[in-house]
């Protein structure tokens, strides 16, 4: 089958193409490179059935022009990480809903299925846990940035549905937490390979914020795997599913998990979150997601524990 996936040299795009191509897929992909790298796809890029294509999901004519080729699209494509999203504001904005508007476009038009990624942050601030599908969201004020991405993403939601109810596009919605694994960059705000990269060199490991503050860690093969059932269930189109894990941990803890995996000296840190961020900026204390509605579509379990997740990535920046 040929398949595109936007943000195809992406962290978690990069280990979905790797996996459509084992299992025989012709894949299309396209990045722009603003978060991805081109190091991502370096195993594969040769495969015969593999096509890289450097753009944007912006541009509409070359989108079309890759839609139409393809029957399945996975769009990954998106701002990611809180530091790109506070210091890209509006760009973060455009990417996720223009972009999303036009995958959703064109999969109408040429008939293409769609898996649309959405994010935790849908939920806001709500202190209802484990969050699960039909939750009510709690948000802050506009004047915070963050925030706007999490709209964004519920626009990119309300978007999709509607072309499913009134266009009876098959489409499915992925609401991914915290997924984790090789290839992951801290660049951006992502805690775990920015800890493991930190206590590997021995600098200091700078927690943001008081460190109490819980999340769950999903490795990127469980949630890749997951991609690939919801996409090919008739039963899952027109649904929101939550994919992840449900092993929390504080992010104190985990900081300190990984220096004792990673044998480090470093030091343990912290840092105000308006000093890391913005002035204003706000958390969430607790993430968890509730996933009994996607087990109960594709019998989901995630395989991997987190040492597990945490043993797997040192190896990988070691190397």
């Amino acid at each position: 089958m040929k398949i595109l996936i936007t943000g195809g040299a992406g962290f978690i795009g990069s280990h979905l193409a790797e996996r459509l191509l084992k299992e025989g897929n012709e894949v299309y992909a396209i990045d722009n490179l603003s978060t991805g790298s081109l190091a991502n796809i370096e195993s594969f890029k040769d495969h015969p059935k593999f096509h890289f294509c450097t753009g944007s999901i912006l541009d509409r004519e070359l989108m079309d022009e890759l839609v139409s080729k393809c029957k399945q699209v996975y769009h990954l494509a998106a701002a990611v990480g809180v530091k790109y999203i506070i210091e890209n504001p509006l760009l973060s904005l455009k990417t996720n809903i223009v972009g999303t508007d036009n995958v959703l476009e064109l999969c109408n038009k040429y008939k293409s299925k769609a898996l649309i990624t959405s994010t935790s942050e849908i939920y806001g601030k709500s202190e209802k846990m484990p969050f699960s599908e039909h939750d009510d969201r709690l948000l802050g004020s506009t004047h915070i940035s963050r925030w706007g991405y999490s709209c964004s993403k519920a626009i990119d939601e309300f978007m999709a549905l509607a072309f499913y109810r009134e266009k009876k596009l098959p489409v499915v919605i992925v609401r991914c937490f915290n997924t984790v694994g090789p290839r992951q960059s801290g660049q951006y705000g992502m805690v775990l390979p920015k800890f493991i990269k930190a206590a590997l060199l021995d600098q200091p490991i700078v927690i943001f914020g008081t460190g109490k503050q819980t999340r769950c860690f999903a490795d990127v093969s469980d949630v890749v795997g997951a991609f690939l059932k919801l996409m090919n269930s008739p039963e899952c189109e027109g649904e929101i599913l939550n994919v992840g894990t449900t092993e929390s941990i504080s992010i104190e803890d985990l900081a300190k998990k990984v220096k004792t995996m990673c044998k480090s000296k470093s030091k343990i840190e912290y840092m105000s979150y308006e000093a890391a961020y913005e002035e204003g900026f706000e958390d969430m204390m607790n993430r968890k997601p509730d996933l009994d509605k996607i087990k109960k579509y594709i019998g989901y379990e995630p395989e991997y524990k987190l040492d597990d997740i945490i043993t797997r990535m040192i190896h990988y920046y070691e190397n």
